[in-house]
Order: structure tokens, then sequence, then C-alpha cells
């Protein structure tokens, strides 16, 4: 191919795009060339500011053109002082200028965020106007208006969200409630509580005796053979584990308080185990359908004497207390 030389194997497009190729570098270098011939001639003018000169540069070449001539001392002064706070003006305007679109800039920034980031809880009814903040006459997508903004309803009922604050609330009133209720069961717990009992060999013998109502039933098995013990011998020569106390037919076990059969409403098999004075349910008109309210003194028992006559009655109708066991009607005779 013509103007490809001898040994060039190429096709036809390859060489037409080769020429294009050098034709491109030549006038590449050409511009370069004009390019470096203007900057030597624009260096060459020593009056003319450079691109990148310092302030020293600048305010050199300003007062070298003010003071052409014979000037006194005082002009040359007062002309450096003049160019000096000039050009420091000039600086420090540009400087205000950058900061405020800066300042600018940022404003704008932050308003962009405030509105893509609003509150997700609920939809309003309000059409985002946005372009209108901005001064820009935009056409919105139909989607976009149809769906409107996001943002607070303050009609929705928000109650059942989590809220931190409501709950540390919450947990404080709770915590102050259970503190409240603990001092009043306390104090239930240390009130008097007077009980008449019978200590029973056989044959009764009533007492009354007082006692805390926090008190276990151990404790006051102990106060009772203190009160019985220089009356009868066998009470005086036994423990307190050998004593037996038995409300309603029912043996109560010495790790129970008065204060737990109170509060729980304990039922034993003849009548309640949480009224410990004597009464009888006297009533002028019978009424099977209404049971009879009537409280028995509870029986003292040696130990000894019970495991020897609990097959007579009334020994015969005794049973442990348990909790769990609900007693739905009170019975006197028979099992």
């Amino acid at each position: 191919m013509a103007g490809m030389g001898d040994g060039y194997v190429g096709t036809a497009q390859d060489a037409v795009r080769i020429r294009r190729l050098e034709k491109q570098r030549e006038a590449e270098r050409r511009k370069i060339e004009e390019l470096k011939n203007k900057s030597a001639s624009t260096n060459d003018q020593p009056g003319l500011l450079q691109f990148g000169s310092s302030t020293s540069e600048i305010l050199e070449t300003a007062f070298k053109k003010e003071t052409v001539g014979l000037v006194t001392r005082e002009q040359y002064v007062e002309k450096r002082v003049n160019i000096r706070t000039k050009i420091e003006e000039e600086e420090k305007e540009k400087l205000q200028k950058l900061q405020q679109e800066e300042e600018e800039l940022q404003a704008q920034k932050r308003k962009k965020r405030k509105i893509r980031g609003g509150s997700r809880l609920s939809f309003s009814d309000d059409i985002d106007n946005g372009s209108e903040e901005d001064g820009e006459d935009k056409i919105e997508d139909p989607k976009k208006l149809a769906l409107g903004k996001f943002g607070k309803d303050p009609t929705v009922e928000t109650s059942f969200l989590p809220d931190r604050e409501r709950e540390a609330e919450e947990q404080a009133e709770r915590e102050k409630l259970r503190k409240q209720w603990l001092r009043e069961q306390e104090q239930i717990r240390n009130e008097p509580l007077e009980i008449t009992y019978s200590y029973w060999d056989g044959t009764g013998h009533r007492r009354v005796i007082q006692v805390r109502k926090g008190d276990k039933i151990g404790e006051f098995l102990r106060a009772v053979q203190q009160q019985l013990a220089p009356e009868f011998r066998e009470v005086r020569t036994t423990s307190v584990e050998n004593l037996l106390y038995v409300k309603e037919d029912l043996i109560i076990p010495h790790q129970h308080s008065f204060y737990e059969l109170i509060v729980n409403k304990a039922r034993g098999k003849s009548g309640p185990l949480f009224h410990f004075d004597v009464h009888e349910d006297v009533r002028t008109i019978a009424d099977a359908t209404i049971e009879k309210d009537e409280s028995h003194a509870g029986k003292v028992v040696e130990r000894h004497w019970y495991e020897k006559n609990k097959h007579i009655f009334p020994a015969s109708r005794w049973e442990i207390y348990d909790p769990t066991k609900k007693w739905e009607r009170y019975t006197i005779h028979g099992d």
C-alpha cells in the first residue's frame, strides 16, 4: 500500500486508522508548541501577574508599577502601605465570599437530610413541597404526589409502642407499690392475734393466749407449753416437736404461720382455719343453701396421746393439713 512501506501487511482499514491517528498526534504537537510559545511571551512581560503567584509577588509587581520614576520617601512608604492594604482587603473579601458559599452549601445539605430523614411512624396527608422550597419549578412524579410524605400523625394511638421513658416510669411505680405492699404486710404480721385453744388429753382444758399474726405454729406451741407447764406434767416434760395443733380436724404442721392461713382464707374439714376465736352460727331460719359460719377452738395435743388414740373419735377424723387440697363443704361427724 502506498505510503505505508514495503513491509506493511495490514488491511486497508488498518492503514486508514493509522493515518488518522498520525494526523491527530501532529495536531496535538502543534497545539502544544503554540501554548509553549504563548506562555514564554507572557513571562517576558514584567507588568503581568502570573497565575498561582504569592501575595508578596503580587505586592511587588503592583508596587513597581506605582513607583516608576523619582518619588520621595514619604510617597514611597505611603504607596506601599496603600497597596498592601488594598490587596489584604481584596483577599479578605474573597475569603468571606468563600466562607459564605460554604455555609450556604452546608445549609442546603442539612435541609435535604432533614427532608429525607423524617419520622416513619404514620402517614400524613400533606404533599411534599420540596420543589417549591428550593425555588425550582419541577414537575413532581404523580405516584409521589399520591403517596405524600411520611410524618407523625397526632391522632394515631401509640401507647402500645415501646417507650423507654414510659417503661422506666412504670417500673419505678411498680417498685414503689411493691415496697408499699411489703410494708403493709409486715404491719399485718406484727398485729396481735388472740387464740382460743383447748389442751386435749381426752377432755378439754380451754385457754386463751396472745401471739402475733406472723408467728408460726411452732412458736405458738412453745408459748402454749410455757403456759400449760405449771399445770400439766406431761406438757412440761415433752418437747415442742411432740406437740400438735389441730384446727377444724386438720393437723397444722409447725412451719405454717397464722398469716398464711389468714391471707389464703384456708378452709378445714369442719370450719375455717382463719378464725381463731370460738363462735356458733345461730340462725332464726334454717337455710341449707347458706354455709354455716362456725369456728371451733383448736386443740393442742401431745403426740404420744394421738398415736395411742388416733383410731378413736375425734382423733380418727384428723389428717395432715395440705394447702393444695380444697374442702368444698364442712362436715362435723363422720369422715
